[in-house]
């Protein structure tokens, strides 16, 4: 099986496939209330769902092909508008009627968790309508487990929330909070420091670390800019997002969850007597200020993923 990412220009042979793969899923659709009539679904409608799924900057289509022929569509999102959450989300999964029963459910849905798992991410989610109690135990099965209730965010109907974990902590891993600030500049571009990881490699980071004993995140944010910059004149903003990784620090591997805070500041140089130091014992390489064209075209990873459209969308709120 083959998984591609759906461009936004759907040429008319494959939105004629889409719409035939959509209208032999006549009662998803009649529960979902998607289609004002599930029995009449026209392509336009279809490029239309489509359309409002590519739109959005963390959101992804995929199609799975067997032998070239198009049996099934999943729809995922790389990370949910609450900044709160850490996972990201299976929006849609949907397989030909015709070719319902073949397993080709359960290999996309693995397919996916493959993607997010490759991409350090640690567990996956999704809802359930409460009245699709055939979908629950699809994913039930799965090994996805309900973790909550909640209404969805479009029809305010009653949902169930699963979740599946990816990447299982183990004994060996320990837990670590941290915290910290993207400073940005008047341009839009941010600071980064450069690591060289044992376990993950070279990356590129905010300034930040881990909290001390009692220390919230925002104070760990605060103290943290300043010993790594040099700079005590800035407040940690608005929290930017929350996310999970593991790395190795200090000879020990940890399971890491960040508050990333966002704040306006100068476009300086960080300084300081002890800044080589507290460098040095970070293992921070180097610095610069990064555009935000520079961010989405790096070659080395950044850290949080998504940064360049996590800051957009803060300038734009």
């Amino acid at each position: 099986m083959l998984l591609t990412a759906l461009s936004p220009d759907i040429p008319a042979p494959l939105l004629t496939e889409l719409t035939a793969l959509y209208a032999s899923n006549r009662a998803f659709h009649a529960l979902s209330g998607d289609f004002a009539d599930p029995d009449d679904i026209r392509p336009e409608q279809v490029a239309e769902a489509l359309a409002e799924e590519l739109a959005h900057p963390d959101g992804e289509v995929l199609l799975a092909r067997v032998e070239e022929r198009l049996v099934g569509i999943v729809v995922t999102l790389a990370r949910h508008p609450d900044p709160d959450d850490p996972d990201p989300w299976i929006g849609l999964l949907m397989v030909d009627a015709a070719r319902q029963g073949q397993g080709l459910g359960r290999r996309i849905a693995e397919a996916v968790e493959a993607r997010f798992r490759a991409a350090g991410r640690s567990g996956v989610r999704l809802a359930v309508l409460d009245a699709n109690p055939e979908g629950l135990a699809f994913w039930t099965a799965l090994g996805y487990e309900v973790v909550g209730h909640r209404a969805d965010r479009r029809h305010g109907r009653p949902c169930a929330v699963l979740r599946k974990q990816l990447l299982a902590p183990t004994p060996s891993r320990t837990p670590r909070r941290a915290a910290r600030v993207a400073v940005v500049d008047p341009d839009g571009s941010v600071l980064l420091f450069r690591y060289d990881n044992v376990e993950v490699g070279v990356h590129w980071a905010l300034p930040g670390g881990g909290l001390e004993e009692g220390e919230s995140p925002r104070e760990g944010a605060l103290r943290e800019l300043a010993e790594e910059t040099g700079w005590t004149d800035l407040t940690p903003g608005p929290l930017l997002c929350t996310w999970e990784h593991d790395f190795t620090h200090s000879g020990i591997p940890v399971r890491q969850h960040e508050h990333v805070y966002v704040t306006p500041g100068p476009r300086r140089e960080p300084t300081g007597p002890h800044l080589a130091a507290a460098h040095a014992a970070d293992g921070i390489l180097t610095w610069r200020w990064w555009s935000r064209r520079e961010l989405g075209e790096q070659a080395e990873p950044v850290w949080p993923p998504g940064l360049a459209r996590l800051l957009d969308d803060w300038r734009t709120a």
